[in-house]
């Protein structure tokens, strides 16, 4: 009996010994075979970078990380690939991410150029890689970064505009301090890499399709175009409401076809004459010029517009006007010749009208020369006022929902910012783009919709530089004139079609006058000399630009409180006062403003290896 108890004692034990070590056999093979693995983020979001279309840039977002993953894709890649972002895309004090080889090896790191162009390691490594492969279509490189990195030499990737530098390496690079990005002439693009993270409305089921299309137009051998088209709806169009809008690029232009808009012309126009060709064309029509309500814009890399669900632009029927005036930029450096082109916009539209009409909204300044911008400025401020006062008498009871925004400058624009002022408190922030360009407008769907309440106030400011200009800016229509304005998308639509403001022109002559006397001149400050020839009188130094500063800044300003009909709502709006901002808006920390860390990590580049699917 003990022999049995025994025996079965050690049967026991052979048992669980094999059991033990089939389990550590398992726990080996599967630790080798299955290292970590990342999933491979879908990427939303494309761009081609060079007119050529040989490099391509996708992305996706993640907000709860406030992280981007981005995926470069280059058909030919010789020694190695340069991504970067700066202020306006300069190649100097660029934030950049290379991969290069020395011609053994091959490094992905993270790098910063100074103020000539030269390249230098940066010793906090923030770009992470994730992947590097071959397919017949290129080489392909994603990695990742935060939005913020709290870092000096990192871009701090906002919502607007990012210039994107590009550049491929042709020769091994054998140290990055023999590098300079100057020299070899890197290509800019201008992307929205921040995007709403909303889902797009259905459509319905009834929705119909009308396009805008540019005519059989032949691409002049130039690298800047603008060409201008006149399309007439059909005749006694009922009305509708566009719920979509998408672009329609003709294949192989992707990488020409810069952006496009469509306009409403003015329905008081009975007529407008049939005109397609260059916009600066001395033939132009000048009625061309009163068709400048915005319907649809469209920019490179931008995706299709959707309507909110219980809104709709009205197109078609009382009101409103036959004609649209299509405008397409073209943008062909490498002066392709012989290319056509037949892009435009597609308009999605249903009959079964939505419960609100959605409305289009100026905000910012009038277009006058009264507003002017000194010569030789790094960076000079205007800024134009909805006025309590105006939204008070003139928006309903529960209020406006901006959903979308166009900003607009002109050549001069560095940066525009709406606010929304509620109680002299700054609320919340309707548009920001610190790095605004003339060449890159898009409306802009919001992340959040923005409400404005009967006494509220909207503030547009606009920031200018005029290093390279000798004489006076003035506002206005010309290209080097300028504009600040907010072109705003909300519903549901009223009356109120244009909130915008000027400096009282008392008070500017007054300026005018003591900078006459201060200069020992007795220039006229009269009103029958016009304001564009009292600018261009003065002698511009530090002193006529600080007190014209001053002068904006505080002195009474004429509202224009603007219905459809282009009337003044009834009220009294000369000599207002500038609404009083008392509490500014604070921003949100970043992740690595919260948790900051004492060093990076890793102050060194990524070996990239030929056998981890990587490139040489």
């Amino acid at each position: 009996m003990r022999l049995l108890n025994k025996d079965l004692r050690l049967q026991d034990v052979t048992l669980m010994y094999l059991t033990v070590l089939a389990a550590v056999v398992v726990l080996l093979v599967a630790s080798y075979q299955a290292p970590a693995v990342h999933s491979r983020p879908a990427l939303a979001y494309h761009i081609p970078l060079d007119p050529a279309g040989q490099m391509e840039l996708s992305w996706n977002i993640s907000y709860p990380t406030q992280e981007l993953f981005l995926e470069l894709r280059v058909k030919e890649l010789h020694h190695g690939v340069l991504l970067g972002m700066s202020d306006r895309g300069e190649p100097t004090n660029a934030d950049l991410v290379l991969l290069w080889d020395d011609g053994h090896k091959s490094y992905f790191g993270d790098a910063w150029s100074d103020n000539e162009g030269r390249v230098m390691l940066d010793a906090q490594q923030d770009y992470e890689l994730l992947e590097t492969h071959r397919s017949t279509e290129g080489f392909f490189l994603l990695f990742k970064r935060p939005f913020s990195t709290c870092d000096l030499h990192d871009y701090v990737i906002e919502e607007g505009t990012v210039h994107i530098i590009y550049a491929t390496l042709e020769r091994p690079v054998l140290s990055l301090h023999e590098l300079n990005i100057s020299r070899l002439l890197p290509g800019v693009q201008r992307v929205l890499l921040l995007r709403p993270d909303a889902p797009s409305t259905a459509l319905p089921r009834d929705v119909r399709t009308l396009e805008v299309l540019a005519p059989e137009v032949i691409i002049p051998t130039q690298e800047t175009t603008y060409w201008c088209h006149i399309y007439q709806l059909p005749p006694n169009m009922p009305k509708n409401h566009i719920v979509m809008y998408e672009s329609v690029i003709t294949p192989g232009n992707e990488a020409i076809v810069h952006h496009i808009e469509v306009f409403e012309c003015s329905p008081q126009m009975d007529t407008v004459p049939q005109f397609s060709g260059s916009c600066d064309s001395k033939m132009k029509p000048r009625k061309l010029n009163y068709c400048r309500h915005v319907l649809a814009a469209w920019a490179m890399g931008a995706e299709p517009f959707y309507y909110p669900a219980d809104a709709g632009l009205p197109l078609g029927g009382e009101g409103s006007s036959r004609f649209l005036r299509l405008e397409v930029h073209y943008h062909n450096p490498l002066l392709i010749s012989g290319r056509r082109d037949t892009s435009g916009i597609r308009l999605w539209y249903t009959p079964s009208l939505r419960r609100f009409d959605a409305g289009i909204m100026e905000l910012g300044l009038v277009y006058t020369p009264v507003m002017a911008i000194p010569p030789r400025q790094r960076s000079f401020q205007l800024t134009g006022y909805c006025t309590a006062k105006c939204t008070q008498t003139a928006l309903p009871e529960g209020g406006i929902h901006i959903f979308a925004s166009q900003l607009h400058t002109h050549l001069a624009g560095l940066g525009v910012r709406t606010v929304l002022v509620r109680g002299g408190r700054e609320l919340e922030v309707v548009q920001e783009d610190k790095h605004f360009s003339t060449h890159y407008q898009i409306i802009r769907v919001l992340r959040k919709m923005v409400t404005v309440l009967p006494g509220d106030a909207l503030v547009t400011k606009c920031s200018y530089n005029t290093e390279d200009r000798n004489k006076v800016t003035l506002g206005g229509f010309g290209i080097m004139e300028e504009m600040c304005v907010n072109y705003v998308h909300y519903y549901p639509r009223t009356q109120l079609e244009l909130c915008k403001s000027h400096v009282d022109t008392d008070y500017l002559q007054k300026y005018f006058s003591l900078i006459n006397r201060f200069q020992g001149r007795e220039g006229c400050s009269c009103p029958g000399t016009a304001v564009e020839e009292q600018f261009s009188s003065l002698s511009w130094d530090g002193f006529s630009g600080e007190v014209l500063n001053s002068l904006y800044l505080t002195s009474p300003i004429s509202m224009h409180c603007n219905q459809s009909t282009a009337e003044l709502f009834p009220g009294e709006w000369e000599k207002q006062e500038i609404p009083e901002v008392t509490e500014e808006l604070r921003r949100a920390l970043y992740p690595c403003e919260v948790n900051r860390r004492a060093s990076s990590p890793n102050a060194n580049p990524t070996e990239v290896r030929s056998d981890d699917h990587r490139f040489i």
